[in-house]
């Protein structure tokens, strides 16, 4: 009779990674495919043979245990190893260049790059920030390979990851210099949140005037926390040192943008790549509240 314990599902240990990544069952199961149930029940079964408790479920989120988040360094070890041993002695890099809306990416883009890294070591990432249209435009002519974007009036197609809602953001002690135009700080033309914020002051019949035209989302929330003009800023990534006083200036309101991913795959490994992408956006956007 053989000592030895039965070896560890290959397939569970990847889907319990998945989980620790994404924070979520059902982003988990999204990106590989599979049903949430199914990816329970590999994750039960680990557990079982593991003799540990590696994750906690609540109704509102997903935590790993002290167990659970030992065992993912040892998991991410074991994964790597089990890839490289079904590649080839030398198999180059896989590139993936994927393009990220300024107005889009703000904070998230960090975790997010260190998710898809985390998901897979042998993936290559160039990043590129710019405007959305400006970036659709690369992918359709072939020189990205995915691009999230905000989706303009006149583009159709790609997968919706997110509707953020928008607010004229400004510092706390923000002062409009009485019967002068709005101060505005946003992004250089052909900007769409620009484009959109302009039409919206218009149509209400409201004067503004530009009083810092910035070279990237960055630069023109710096302005803002200053004190030296109201920019219009998705409240995902508005950063915390400003509010929307919209409401309080009786601004209109700028309501809501679709966030798309537009992407191609050469191969299944990059297929799967993007869906991690579009789950650990989904997670973040969500702020992980989704079992």
């Amino acid at each position: 009779m053989s000592n030895h314990a039965p070896a560890l599902d290959i397939d569970a240990v990847r889907a319990f990674a998945l989980v620790a990544e994404l924070s979520s069952f059902t982003r988990a199961a999204q990106t590989v495919g599979m049903t949430q149930s199914a990816i329970s029940l590999k994750l039960k079964r680990l557990e079982d043979r593991l003799g540990l408790k590696l994750v906690e479920r609540t109704p509102r989120s997903v935590r790993l245990t002290e167990h659970g988040a030992s065992f993912l360094t040892r998991a991410r070890d074991l994964l790597a190893a089990h890839d490289r041993a079904l590649g080839p002695d030398e198999a180059p890099a896989r590139r993936l260049v994927i393009g990220f809306s300024d107005h889009v990416a703000g904070p998230d883009l960090t975790p997010l790059m260190a998710r898809m890294a985390g998901f897979d070591p042998g993936l290559r990432l160039d990043v590129r920030i710019g405007l959305s249209g400006d970036l659709v435009d690369a992918f359709e002519a072939g020189k990205l390979d995915a691009v999230v974007v905000r989706r303009e009036r006149h583009r159709r197609g790609g997968e919706t990851l997110a509707d953020d809602a928008f607010g004229w953001f400004a510092a706390p002690g923000y002062r409009q210099p009485p019967g002068e135009p709005l101060r505005l700080a946003m992004l250089a033309a052909p900007c769409g949140v620009r484009n959109h914020a302009i039409r919206t002051l218009d149509k209400a019949k409201v004067a503004w005037a530009e009083a810092f035209t910035g070279g990237g989302v960055t630069a023109i929330a710096a302005a803002a926390e200053a004190g030296l003009a109201i920019t219009p800023l998705a409240r995902r990534i508005a950063p915390p040192g400003l509010i929307d006083i919209g409401p309080a200036f009786k601004l209109p309101a700028l309501g809501k943008s679709p966030v798309v991913l537009y992407a191609r795959a050469a191969d299944a490994r990059t297929g799967a790549s993007l869906r991690a992408l579009a789950a650990a956006f989904r997670g973040l956007s969500g702020r992980g509240v989704s079992r």
